[in-house]
């Protein structure tokens, strides 16, 4: 969950990058067709089967993630970003409630409350604001997060019916792709220069990378230490912020790095002596 936690933050450094020129249905479009693209090498040379039992389940994993980006996209397109974000991350609160429902999973209460601690160093780290007219943008965002959650449980299921962590991310790249197709259709197309491709190609293997790595960690690991350990993307965020843009943490917003790690520590402590 590291290494998918790292992936996204450098996916996210290269949409705030590529932001600058093109639109959210065009980055969307983007990292799907590349990663889609990446994927299939892999699974070309290997000469891997793409046929699935659950192609079902497969395909509602790939809607509802999509559906639950297209919400995330809106929300940062109307509310500051770290509200935006911070509505996001609820997903870790939403997939622990979720649990007992789709994954008959009943995790420790040392679990829960790291959760609900990461949770709090997340809101300290992005200092999220709201105004009145940002109800209904914000409501949009806290579905993004249910809609993320879902995604989530989703993949722990599939990793139960014994899919593999390529299958899986390939199933969730092609339909984004065409999803994203359609969606970028309905807008004004910018045109891509070589100048671009560098930014675009690490957006889709950044974030092909990162839903690999993500999806092995939930088919292989304890549920909501996993959840945990996906805050930390918000860390590798933020240091890219100071190392890329110059922008600066302050002393509280160290002690909510602190905060998030060690609940994460606290998490994955306790699934080794569970274990």
């Amino acid at each position: 969950m590291l290494v998918a936690a790292l992936g996204f933050a450098v996916m996210g450094a290269l949409v705030k990058v590529g932001s600058a020129k093109f639109s959210s249905a065009e980055l969307v479009f983007y990292r799907s067709i590349f990663g889609l693209m990446a994927i299939y090498v892999y699974i070309f040379a290997k000469k891997l089967p793409l046929a699935t039992p659950v192609i079902g389940k497969q395909i509602s994993r790939a809607l509802v993630g999509f559906a639950s980006l297209v919400l995330f996209f809106y929300a940062i397109a109307h509310l500051p970003l770290a509200t935006a974000v911070t509505l996001n991350y609820t997903s870790a609160l939403f997939l622990a409630l979720l649990m007992p429902l789709m994954l008959h999973e009943k995790p420790k209460s040392i679990l829960y409350a790291m959760i609900l601690l990461g949770f709090v160093g997340v809101v300290l780290l992005l200092k999220p604001s709201f105004a009145k007219q940002d109800l209904a943008a914000g409501a949009v965002g806290l579905l993004s997060g249910f809609g993320a959650a879902f995604a989530y449980a989703h993949v722990k299921q599939l990793g139960n019916l014994g899919e593999p962590d390529w299958r899986t991310v390939f199933y969730f790249t092609l339909i984004s792709t065409f999803a994203s197709g359609f969606w970028m259709l309905l807008q004004t197309y910018t045109s891509m220069s070589l100048q671009d491709m560098p930014t675009l190609l690490g957006l889709g293997v950044s974030a092909t990378i990162a839903q690999l790595a993500m999806t092995r960690a939930y088919r292989t690991g304890i549920t909501l230490t996993v959840a945990s350990l996906a805050y930390t993307t918000v860390i590798f965020a933020s240091l890219f912020g100071v190392l890329f843009w110059q922008e600066k943490l302050s002393y509280s917003e160290y002690m909510a790095i602190g905060i998030i790690i060690f609940s994460g520590i606290v998490s994955a402590n306790a699934t080794n002596r569970a274990k």
